[in-house]
């Protein structure tokens, strides 16, 4: 695959994950992220033995966007810490049927059936709360681009959340699309915002596969 690295260090490493690549092995001969990196260092930096990667978050196997991985074992305990703290910031652009205007902010209790392997929106004793905030920013034919600013990471949230309020990702069948586009559905992580685990300082890193999204005006 065409490995594309945002950003690197000594402590981090920022690249962007394409559609169909796992975040971390799942044990089949699926590609993932993890394991292309690691390789990568090896490679690059002539390393011997294993390679020290820490998965600190996930994207699922069809969203595509930016992931940061930690080169240290510290700096992948203070990103875990920034993300529980809510120091640790996604926006994500998706493709959804209907209209939406405006800016809107969803709240919700959501439950994750392991069976179905599926979220849904329901409150019991298991459910955990997902907020998300979402800005339309174009509409054509009957499909509205949004922007979103994750505030919470629950399975699925983004999908399920939009599919309760009647609008489905565009492509994402589980969740409720009436438009097929292949093993795919139109949701990517296109902006990841973290405190640097030894600078301290906000580093924002952005990439937006445009193929994705090209019949909408994205600036």
């Amino acid at each position: 695959m065409d490995l594309k690295i945002l950003y690197e260090d000594n402590h981090i490493i920022v690249c962007y994950k394409p559609k169909g690549i796992l975040s971390q092995s799942d044990g089949s001969s699926t590609l993932d992220m993890l394991s292309i990196l690691k390789d990568y260092i090896k490679k690059k930096y002539n390393k011997p033995g294993d390679v020290y990667l820490g998965l600190v978050h996930r994207l699922d196997r069809n969203t595509d966007g930016v992931m940061v991985f930690a080169r240290t074992s510290k700096a992948a305990s203070r990103l875990s810490d920034d993300i529980k703290n809510d120091r640790f910031h996604k926006k994500y652009l998706a493709v959804v049927e209907g209209r939406l205007d405006g800016s809107s902010e969803l709240k919700d209790y959501l439950f994750f059936d392991s069976l179905k392997k599926k979220s849904f929106v329901k409150k019991t004793k298991d459910s955990k709360e997902a907020i998300l905030i979402y800005n339309a920013l174009d509409y054509k034919n009957n499909k509205t681009l949004l922007d979103i600013l994750l505030k919470t990471g629950r399975h699925h949230q983004i999908r399920c959340q939009l599919s309760n309020i009647g609008h489905p990702i565009v492509g994402d069948l589980k969740y409720g699309s009436n438009i097929n586009i292949g093993n795919s559905y139109l949701l990517s992580s296109y902006s990841l915002s973290i405190i640097h685990p030894t600078k301290k300082e906000e580093m924002t890193f952005e990439y937006i596969n445009k193929e994705y999204f090209k019949d909408f005006n994205i600036k």
